[in-house]
């Protein structure tokens, strides 16, 4: 899979010109972006814990598109990323659909998400393991500090629209997750609802590597 770019606009001093951005509220994707990403179902093997779930679920979904990501900066000097990030709706098992999670590389950078539309949660992170959830609806406006891993999980049955803006140096890192088999905690259906468990897959950080 790889990312589309589109040239943003820039004067004769490098400098770049101001512009509007805006976002498609029928599909939530942010019309001049500079870069577009997509992941489908089956590139989020090792995600969920019900491994036999999510193989059959890829029997019947495995194209179909997880969440899309849209993001722009005017170039690579600009200090600031704004995108869109779409998430669909789903369960794996009883886990609700999420995305991979990360830190970001520069772990000081902070990051910002504001709901469009959807219902969904905003897990946090420590690297020594201290849990923060923050529930996201339409105007909805989380700011999450440096140093916190974060995930988005899509709790209702619509898309679940965001828009965020990060440091253009923040950078991610997924693989603090991966290597802790996730999250602490799974985001998991509960009768109507949503509630969280233990991940018996968890592998708790050495904070000291």
């Amino acid at each position: 899979m790889q990312a589309e770019h589109i040239s943003a606009k820039v004067g004769p001093q490098g400098i770049a010109s101001p512009m509007a951005l805006e976002v498609d509220r029928s599909t939530g994707r942010l019309n001049g972006a500079s870069r577009h990403y997509e992941k489908h179902v089956q590139d989020l093997a090792g995600l969920y814990f019900d491994e036999v779930a999510f193989a059959a679920h890829c029997e019947t979904h495995g194209d179909d598109l997880a969440y899309v990501v849209d993001d722009f900066r005017a170039n690579e000097d600009e200090g600031l990323v704004v995108g869109t990030s779409v998430l669909s709706p789903g369960v794996v098992g009883r886990e609700y659909a999420m995305t991979r999670g990360h830190l970001h590389e520069h772990a000081a950078a902070p990051e910002m998400y504001h709901c469009l539309s959807g219902h969904g949660v905003v897990v946090m992170e420590s690297l020594g393991g201290e849990l923060r959830v923050v529930e996201m609806r339409d105007g909805t406006v989380v700011y999450i500090p440096g140093h916190w891993i974060h995930r988005s999980v899509n709790v209702g049955g619509d898309m679940l629209v965001t828009v965020f803006a990060y440091s253009s140096a923040a950078g991610q890192d997924y693989g603090v997750v991966e290597r802790a088999r996730g999250l602490s905690r799974l985001v998991v259906r509960d009768g109507e609802g949503w509630t969280l468990v233990d991940n018996p897959r968890y592998v708790a950080r050495d904070v000291a590597s």
